[in-house]
């Protein structure tokens, strides 16, 4: 049934572009950008009023955020694509409250945000506010999207007042989002052609300017990636790669385990490199899980 409404929304714009280009590159590019939000389950919500909860105005949109301790040392983590914070549960249990205060938001158009839109250079613009928001923060932790629009970030504001972060299974090129909806869609030639114009005309660059790798290279901070080698989502080759242009991460492979990542051990792994104060990462530092699901 999802694929053929997707192939009908295809369709739809393939025949709008031949009438009206400006409306299909407009409506095209807003259903690239517009996630879909998933209905959130008892245990979600209950776990979301163990937190104390707090709103962020981001450009008008209300963002839902969430706080849990009160120790010294500050830890954000941010979510991928049509996810929210219940991913960060297992992470957020694990840590000491008495050590740590810990931070999760919901980015817009997910869990309990407002909004309907995201984008990298918005989640980006997003991560910034809330970083100096909190003022110095010991660790970012961020999964799939979430992890591509911190590297982004990084490289629009690499003096950001965080000490480490954790990029796990972060997507590489935009351009690969661009042929997934493309392909998922049915979307011609002349669709997509419209869709990155508009694209160009809002953010002044082309998608593939969106690149994990560039980005990485500028990134002078400490870090830990965490990638399955049989990641059906973000291929892995994009792990070696920000591994080598990111002088100073350390690179952890699992096996068996997708593109959630959901693992005690690699949640050891998180929880053990940000309570650590040991400069341990290494210009080309792996480290192989081997696991199963």
């Amino acid at each position: 049934m999802k694929n053929l409404i997707a192939r009908s929304i295809g369709l739809y714009l393939n025949a709008l572009a031949l009438v009206s280009p400006r409306q299909a590159g407009r409506q095209a590019f807003l259903l690239f950008c517009r996630p879909y939000r998933l209905k959130l389950n008892r245990k979600q919500i209950d776990f979301f009023n163990t937190a104390e909860k707090f709103t962020l105005d981001a450009d008008g949109v209300a963002v839902q955020g969430y706080k849990w301790g009160t120790g010294k040392r500050k830890v954000l983590f941010l979510h991928g694509w049509q996810s929210h914070t219940y991913r960060w549960k297992a992470y957020i249990e694990a840590l000491p409250k008495n050590e740590f205060t810990i931070y999760s938001i919901d980015a817009p158009g997910h869990g309990l945000s407002g909004g309907s839109f995201l984008s990298v250079p918005v989640y980006s613009e997003l991560i910034r506010q809330v970083v100096l928001d909190l003022g110095k923060v010991d660790a970012v932790v961020s999964h799939s999207l979430g992890g591509f629009s911190l590297l982004y970030t990084f490289y629009n504001y690499p003096l950001l007042p965080v000490d480490k972060i954790i990029a796990m299974a972060a997507p590489g090129e935009a351009s690969d989002f661009l042929q997934v909806f493309k392909s998922t869609l049915g979307a011609s030639r002349r669709v997509m052609d419209l869709l990155i114009a508009n694209f160009r005309d809002r953010y002044d660059v082309t998608p593939s300017y969106f690149s994990a790798a560039q980005f990485a290279a500028s990134v002078g901070i400490r870090g830990l990636i965490i990638h399955d080698q049989n990641d059906p989502e973000a291929p892995y080759h994009y792990a070696t790669v920000i591994n080598q242009a990111w002088k100073r991460s350390q690179l952890i492979t699992t096996h068996g385990l997708g593109h959630n990542l959901r693992s005690a051990t690699v949640v050891e792994h998180v929880v053990n490199f940000i309570t650590s104060d040991q400069e341990r990462a290494a210009a080309d530092g792996r480290v192989a899980v081997s696991e199963l699901k």
